[in-house]
Formats: structure tokens, sequence, C-alpha cells
């Protein structure tokens, strides 16, 4: 009697220290190959961008989708190239002309201080004498170190092509077939919870869609504003700021306050009106863009509160490095629909919230 409920003990346990097992094991796998993770994350968004282009060409076209997945690379294709002959060349040329004549704008922001320790001498202790080089060398040396951190794989340009081609090829292939690994991913779960899980997925899917193509409208749109404000202003280097501004929205709140700040420095020896009027520019651009463009282009799928937006991106950036940043909010669209649909919905047994 001992030895059979023994036997049964140690069926019963089995499985349990098996689960155990695997996910410490998991766990492991997924810290060792994090980069690889994150990788395939972003395949994932680029998969989910040219899935969503092939539906949309076979709802209007009634194409075959393996054709209108051939036409959706195509189309993002000549698009890539028509954005580069039109704006990389003076993009590039107006970032030369600035590295160029840095010097000359940091000389500038020294007399700006030296101006300003005048104007209130109570800031002299702070940012007086020998104390305006050493603000101006601080300043120079974070941005270098920023630039070193944003793209450590340029100095590396094997490894980040293999990255790249791998990334471009992991994601052709889950957006031609996205089905197929759908059911791969179903069937490991249990029998049971099947049909959960594809529901799940299904959810998560349609938020990271809606963030991915209503990011690219609200990037464009954001830089597209900044643009045109600047060219008003007459700031310098106004078409590089302005695409930066574009690209910068893609890290919520932080990249808004880098776009801001940045073009009013190359503009401090134009005196205090042009400053207000270009960091003016960039709150009035933002305003509109956080309320009146993303209101219109963003989902209720992939409304995120303010407060885990901010917190993603520190969380994500100081796990993952600069390279985080790119995904982390999307990852908390992903990490929402799971505590809504696993969490609440599952466990909890609340009703589904409304769409």
């Amino acid at each position: 009697m001992p030895e059979s409920v023994t036997a049964s003990r140690r069926v019963t346990l089995t499985p349990g220290v098996a689960a155990v097992a695997v996910l410490v094991l998991g766990l492991w796998l997924a810290g060792r190959a994090v980069s690889l993770l994150l990788l395939l994350f972003i395949a994932v968004l680029v998969a989910v961008y040219l899935s969503a282009f092939t539906d949309a060409i076979v709802a209007r076209t009634r194409w075959p989708r393996p054709l209108a997945f051939t036409a959706a690379i195509i189309a993002t294709l000549l698009a890539l190239w028509g954005i580069e002959a039109l704006l990389v060349p003076p993009v590039v040329e107006q970032t030369r002309a600035l590295a160029t004549n840095l010097p000359t704008y940091v000389s500038a922001w020294q007399a700006w201080l030296a101006r300003l320790v005048d104007r209130v001498p109570a800031l002299a202790p702070f940012v007086g004498g020998d104390r305006q080089q050493d603000i101006v060398d601080a300043v120079v040396s974070q941005a270098q170190s920023l630039v070193a951190g944003l793209f450590p794989q340029v100095f590396n340009l094997l490894h980040g092509l293999i990255n790249f081609v791998s990334m471009l090829v992991m994601a052709v292939y889950l957006a031609r077939a996205p089905q197929l690994y759908v059911d791969f991913v179903v069937r490991l779960a249990p029998p049971r919870h099947r049909d959960a899980t594809r529901d799940v997925l299904a959810s998560m899917g349609t938020a990271l869609r809606s963030w991915v193509f209503a990011q690219l409208f609200n990037m464009a749109a954001l830089g597209l504003l900044t643009t045109i404000g600047l060219w008003v202003l007459d700031v310098p280097y106004w078409l590089a700021f302005g695409i930066f501004a574009g690209l910068a929205a893609i890290v919520p709140f932080f990249g808004t306050l880098v776009s801001t700040i940045l073009p009013a420095l190359f503009v401090l020896d134009a005196g205090a009106t042009q400053v207000v009027l270009v960091l003016l520019l960039g709150i009035v651009v933002h305003v509109v863009e956080g309320n009146v463009v993303a209101p219109m282009i963003f989902h209720k799928g992939v409304n995120l509160p303010p407060v885990l937006t901010i917190l993603s991106v520190l969380v994500v950036g100081t796990l993952l490095g600069p390279a985080g940043l790119l995904v982390a909010v999307p990852l908390l669209a992903v990490t929402l629909v799971l505590v809504r649909r696993v969490l609440q919905e599952r466990v909890y047994g609340d009703p589904p919230a409304p769409e």
C-alpha cells in the first residue's frame, strides 16, 4: 500500500516538476538569446505590416494572396526607393554641414551662457566662468555617447548585415504564411486551452497591426509638420531636424523632448525670440499630433496609458539597451492584451472589455 501511494505521488508530481523545469529552462534560454528574440520581434512587426498590406490588396482587388503578397513587397520597395531618392541626399548633406559647423555652434552656446550669466548673476556659480566650457563639453560628450550607443553595429558591418538580412527573411516567411505559425503556437497549448490561445493570438495580431500602421502614419505626419515649421522659421538643417523629429516619435515623450530642444540649440545666436519660436513650434506640433492626429489614426485597441508607456520605455531601454526603445511600446501593447484576455477575462472572470 505505501509503495502504491508513493508511486501515485511520483506520477502526480512528475508533470509539475517537468513543467517547472521546462519553464526555468525557457527563461534561461530567453535570457541568453535576448538579442535574437528582439530580432524576432522586429521581424514580427515587419511581417504584421506586410500581412496587413497584403490583406488590403486582396480585399480591394480579389487577387490571389501570393500575387497580392508580391505586389505588397514591390510597392514597399518602390516607396522606400522614392523616399531614399528624395530625402536621403539632402539629409546627408545637411548632416555633414552640421558636423562641420558644430564647433561654431559650440562657441555660440558658450557666448549665450555668458550673456545669460550677465543677465542673471545668481547663475554664475552654476554656469559662470570655466563651468561654461564644462557644460558644453558634457553636452557634446553625451551626444556622442548617445549616437555611438544607438548605432553599435555600424562598426561591425558583417554582423549587422547578417542580422538585418535574417530579420527580413523571417519577416517575409512570417507574412507569407502567418496561419502556419499561428497553428504551430496553438498546438503547443493544451487541447482545452487552444481556442483561448487562438483568440489571444488574434487579439495580439490586431493590436500590433493597428500600432504599426498608426505609428507609421503618425511619424510621417509629425515629421512633415515639423519640417514645414522649421523651414518657415528658417532654422538651419530644417530637413534633417524634421526627419529626425518623425523618427524620434517612435520613442514616446523622450523622443518628443529631444526633437523639440535640439533645433532650438542651433538658433541661440539668433536671439531669444527665435529660440522661443522654435520651442513653441515643437510644443504646438506635438500638441496637435497628440490631440488631433493620433486620436484620429490610433484605434482603441492601441490606446496605451501614458504612465505605462513611459515605464515601458524606461524598463525595456534599461534591459535591452537603445535597440529596446524601438520595441518598447509594441511590447507594452502585447503585454496589455495578455493581461486583459488571459488574466482578467480567463482567470478573474471579468467580462470582455468593449472594443
